[in-house]
């Protein structure tokens, strides 16, 4: 019997599939979609996501992000420009699907099982045509809403966060390589380049008291996006006007679950940790978990170093989210903050996130 299973063919998954077969451990994958494929959306793979990719033999499929830009978004004027160092990349989620599946080679990936519960103790799978499937060691890439998630922590709430998120990708030329935060009372839009700048990435996020459905899938009118950006300067506006197509989403603060192992299913990426979009670290950090799960062998003692670091993030996560949204004088001291250290010490900034970034769990 192959000694670890891995549900979910996405990034988490198919990394840790990567780095425990590159330890000789005999590995397969159980996915529930017919094809693997990926939602069209923008990532930004920071050097401590880098590293663990080229540790697996991939270079990031995207080009190298230049800078973080905030800019206040009202009027269009640039806060504070942070250079960025080697590491940073901007890449489409399907081109990183492709590339770590292009590495699979002989570890055999099943497709199309969709998987309805996990039983007996994390050895068993059992899938919605009723069809069992007995594994000796599981690990859940399947997301918040897996089957995996639902075993070890089934009474594990989220927390609404008063927030919508609007996800969308428009042709573009030219447009320069670097992460664009373009933030206001209440919301704030993140604008990335893909695919050698032939795409715009769109993530946008403004508050709200009335509750929308978790997930990517639920489409919405784009006129809805640019009303809430509608006092915005020209370039966002302009921007915006040529969506098409735009996905919305209620984000959910889910924390870190509890607990990540049950008897023989360890949690991983997005099952044990979902990361709100504020700091650009939920892929960053599904393929740390990746690789120092299959460097640790022990769940327990894995999950005893790891949970410290993830829960920092997450925690930094949340608090970018209130500093993008600033009101009143709170705004007005922290953008004449920003400007007076841009004008002086632009990378000063990016500093705060040493122990992030510079972080390599590959050593």
């Amino acid at each position: 019997m192959t000694e670890v299973t891995v549900l979910g063919a996405g990034i988490a998954g198919l990394a840790a599939a990567l780095a425990l077969r590159d330890r000789g451990v005999s590995v397969e994958i159980v996915e529930q979609a017919e094809r693997l494929t990926e939602v069209g959306a923008g990532l930004q793979i920071a050097p401590n996501g880098t590293r663990v990719l080229r540790a697996l033999g991939i270079d990031p499929p995207g080009p190298e992000s230049r800078a973080v830009h905030l800019i206040d978004g009202p009027t269009g004027r640039s806060l504070i420009r942070m250079p960025l160092g080697p590491g940073f990349h901007l890449v489409h989620r399907a081109d990183l699907i492709e590339a770590l599946a292009a590495r699979l080679g002989d570890i055999p990936l099943h497709l199309g099982r969709p998987v309805a519960g996990v039983s007996d103790g994390g050895r068993r799978l059992d899938f919605s045509n009723g069809q069992t499937r007995a594994v000796r060691r599981l690990i859940g890439a399947d997301g918040a809403r897996g089957a995996s998630r639902h075993f070890v922590a089934p009474d594990h709430a989220a927390r609404w966060t008063g927030q919508v998120a609007w996800r969308a990708l428009v042709p573009v030329a030219g447009w320069p390589a670097e992460a664009q935060v373009h933030v206001g009372p209440g919301r704030h839009l993140v604008l990335y380049p893909l695919r050698d700048g032939r795409l715009l990435n769109v993530v946008a996020v403004e508050e709200r008291a009335e509750w929308v459905a978790e997930g990517w899938s639920q489409e919405d009118d784009p006129q809805a996006l640019r009303d809430a950006f509608a006092n915005y300067a020209g370039p966002v506006r302009e921007v915006l006007s040529r969506v098409e197509r735009v996905h919305l989403w209620g984000l959910m603060d889910h924390g870190a679950v509890p607990a990540w192992r049950r008897g023989a299913c360890t949690l991983i990426g997005d099952a044990a940790h979902p990361t709100l979009p504020f700091l650009a670290q939920g892929a960053n950090l599904a393929l740390e978990d990746a690789w120092t799960l299959a460097a640790a062998g022990d769940p327990a003692a894995w999950e005893a170093a790891r949970r410290g670091r993830v829960t920092r993030a997450l925690a930094t996560a949340q608090a970018n989210a209130r500093n993008y949204h600033l009101t009143g004088m709170r705004r007005a001291l922290g953008h004449g903050a920003l400007r007076a250290v841009g004008a002086v010490a632009p990378r000063a900034m990016l500093r705060r996130y040493d122990w992030l970034y510079g972080h390599d769990v590959t050593v």
